[in-house]
């Protein structure tokens, strides 16, 4: 597995940068934006952002003053050929995938 692919699947192995995700889906937001429905300081959020900015899932850029965050389209192609290598995973549902995952290694879900 290619090192791009385990960045890819360890920012999505985590529950809120999974929502981050979700909530770009809709429009590019401001990152003070993001962090609203969050209940975690600016700089937690900041963090999640920079994970999902090296993964290349999204993209940061300044506006003036205010920092922006969008999806890149292109970010999931990789991750979602793999997946779909096995034929089984024909629409990717992450959060099954992780819960396939931890019963297959037996592994409980930390929050």
């Amino acid at each position: 597995m290619s090192t791009a692919l385990d960045t890819i699947f360890a920012a999505l192995a985590d529950p809120t940068r999974r929502a981050i995700l979700s909530m770009l889906l809709e429009d590019d937001m401001a990152v003070t934006d993001v962090a609203d429905p969050f209940d975690m300081s600016l700089a937690a959020i900041s963090k999640h952002l920079g994970i999902l900015t090296r993964a290349g899932l999204i993209i940061q850029e300044k506006r003036g003053r205010v920092k922006w965050c969008k999806l890149d389209p292109d970010a999931m192609r990789e991750a979602s050929i793999w997946m779909q290598s096995f034929g089984q995973f024909e629409a990717v549902n992450l959060d099954a995938f992780e819960e396939f995952l931890q019963n297959e290694l037996g592994t409980t879900k930390q929050s």
